[in-house]
């Protein structure tokens, strides 16, 4: 090698020593030495490192690379060289721009890595030099290369119609959605430079979902993080098509069949989310809160807000100019149900706004408020910030005798809000009660046996709940729940029972009856819905009577009709 060469050996052997850096990834084999030399695949590629490279990511084909590198035959001749040019060349991985099968080579670089490359004869065939020299075809050749950087280049479309190149990478793993407020800057122009739309330097906010300038924009933009830039290259289909677009709102007119190059840059976005997947509750984070906690079901929380009619007519405001923040606790029904089960989704520090839809706000009722009425099915809006909460534990952060006492509490407020009719709230806290008693809960005999009593007791109200949900399967499973415990249970064998006649599955309502009937023959309950049973019964037997008079009829008639043709023929 002459003294170009960018590196030698034994000028870096000392690297050698260095630990691995960290988040290297090990494969199949261990990452090479400097000095180390091995065959990559099956091709007969050979890689020897010179220099260890940076980070721990490596290009994929498909990228762009800018490479330095120097062709020599085996003698040492050259052949090629970027570093006699002193600009270093950028390739397309698996077009074979340098030389066929150097790109599985290329791709297991880190930027800054310097190898060398040995290609046998097949993989060198019919390279022609820079200065015209041309290599033999049954040479073996070396090729020196230095990865000074890549750019990443993705088929958004997965048919060449949307190119993404990654000019700079974003923050974190985050990337919108379609509910999304984006505030992106871009640049559009044509193939021949001309410019047909920029956005000012303080960049454009709009909703992804919404769309804008063309359909490639919102596709790209969920495939970004914060702070990335990219440059789009859009095919017409994915612009505006072999018909272009005349100039309008502030956009200069497209030609026909154009292609467009767009840098863009997502500056930030304002995540949006459906609290209640329904669109009848939106979320957007103004600001992120701390840490990776939320507040949760049943915590204590302390908020601010200002809260506003759609026309900004303000009717309440909490902790702010000189008011006290409002406490209260989640799922507890305190305060209108779409800020309650929004800011259960709040972390400490956050600010959000909330849009709200009567349903989940004051429904069709007049509501007198601190500032302002508000009329009845009325959207409503709250700028909230959540100051401050505590968590309600969950179960395994609690010692025994705390989680008997959150169960017992849990069945209270269930307790209570079946009584108000609210059964589907009652369901909920039922279920989560069950939590704090599971079977392996690890506690003592006498605690054993209470929290076995709790849990037999959850299942026997959530079942209760369901029969009045008309969740008739929901409440046969929680009541065999309990018979697989304790098999005489009356209450689950009654309620069973009146879940089979439901769903008209009289056979096993029967069988559960008299179970119940053997335990506790005077149970009044029990002998009502036997009386009903019985009278279901007689009406499905009719009913079959009536079917098979039917079936048997239209058997007979058919009967005939054949012997009357068969007669004649």
């Amino acid at each position: 090698m002459e003294a170009e060469k960018a590196t030698d050996v034994s000028d870096i052997q000392n690297e050698d020593d260095l630990d691995e850096e960290l988040g290297e990834v090990i494969e199949s084999a261990p990452p090479l030495k400097v000095g180390e030399e091995r065959e990559l695949g099956t091709s007969g590629l050979k890689k020897k490192l010179l220099k260890r490279g940076h980070g721990y990511e490596t290009p994929e084909l498909g990228d762009e690379a800018t490479v330095h590198y120097v062709g020599t035959l085996l003698d040492g001749t050259k052949f090629e060289s970027t570093r006699d040019r002193d600009e270093p060349l950028t390739i397309k991985f698996g077009q074979g721009r340098v030389v066929k099968g150097l790109d599985h080579g290329v791709v297991s670089m880190k930027k800054g890595e310097i190898a060398l490359f040995t290609l046998p004869a097949e993989l060198g065939y019919g390279v022609v030099g820079g200065g015209g020299s041309v290599v033999p075809s049954n040479a073996i050749v070396r090729f020196e290369v230095e990865l000074v950087s890549w750019i990443t280049v993705v088929d958004l479309s997965r048919d060449g119609g949307i190119v993404k190149k990654i000019i700079e990478k974003g923050e974190r793993n985050e990337r919108p959605g379609d509910l999304d407020e984006v505030l992106v800057k871009y640049r559009v122009a044509l193939v021949d430079g001309t410019v047909v739309a920029e956005t000012p330097e303080e960049g454009i906010e709009f909703y992804v979902k919404d769309g804008h300038f063309c359909s490639a924009l919102p596709k790209a933009i969920k495939t970004m993080k914060r702070g990335e830039k990219v440059r789009l290259i859009v095919q017409p289909q994915y612009a505006f098509g072999v018909e272009g677009r005349d100039a309008n709102n502030g956009f200069h007119s497209v030609p026909p069949s154009s292609v467009l190059n767009i840098d863009l840059e997502l500056l930030s976005f304002k995540p949006v989310i459906d609290v209640t997947g329904d669109a009848k509750v939106i979320k957007k984070v103004l600001k992120e809160g701390e840490g990776a906690w939320v507040a949760n079901e049943s915590a204590s929380v302390t908020v601010s807000y200002i809260a506003r009619l759609e026309d900004g007519t303000v009717f309440e405001k909490k902790g702010i100019d000189g008011e006290q923040p409002l406490e209260f606790i989640t799922d507890e029904e305190q305060v209108t149900a779409g800020l309650d089960q929004a800011v259960a989704t709040m972390k400490k520090g956050e600010q959000a706004i909330l849009t709200i839809h009567p349903d989940f706000g004051f429904g069709s009722v007049e509501a007198r408020r601190d500032l302002a009425v508000v009329p009845p099915h009325s959207n409503i809006v709250f700028e909230v910030e959540m100051l401050d909460f505590i968590r309600e534990k969950a179960p395994w952060e609690m010692i025994n005798h705390e989680r008997l006492e959150a169960a017992r509490r849990k069945k209270e407020e269930g307790n209570l809000l079946f009584k108000e009719g609210k059964y589907q709230k009652a369901g909920k806290k039922y279920d989560k009660g069950v939590d704090y008693v599971s079977e392996d809960g690890n506690f003592g005999d006498d605690e054993s046996k209470l929290a076995r009593e709790l849990r037999l007791s959850f299942w026997l109200n959530g079942a209760a709940c369901s029969l009045k949900l008309n969740d008739f399967q929901e409440a046969i499973k929680l009541c065999s729940k309990v018979l697989d415990i304790e098999f005489h249970n009356v209450k689950a064998l009654y309620r069973r029972a009146q879940a089979y006649m439901q769903v008209a599955d009289l056979v096993l309502a029967e069988l559960d009856i008299k179970k119940a009937l053997e335990v506790d023959p005077q149970n009044r309950e029990v002998k009502l819905i036997e009386k009903n049973l019985k009278r279901l019964q007689v009406e499905s037997n009719k009913r079959d009577a009536k079917l098979y008079t039917n079936i048997f009829g239209r058997m007979t008639k058919k009967l005939k009709v054949e012997k009357v043709e068969n007669e004649k023929s």
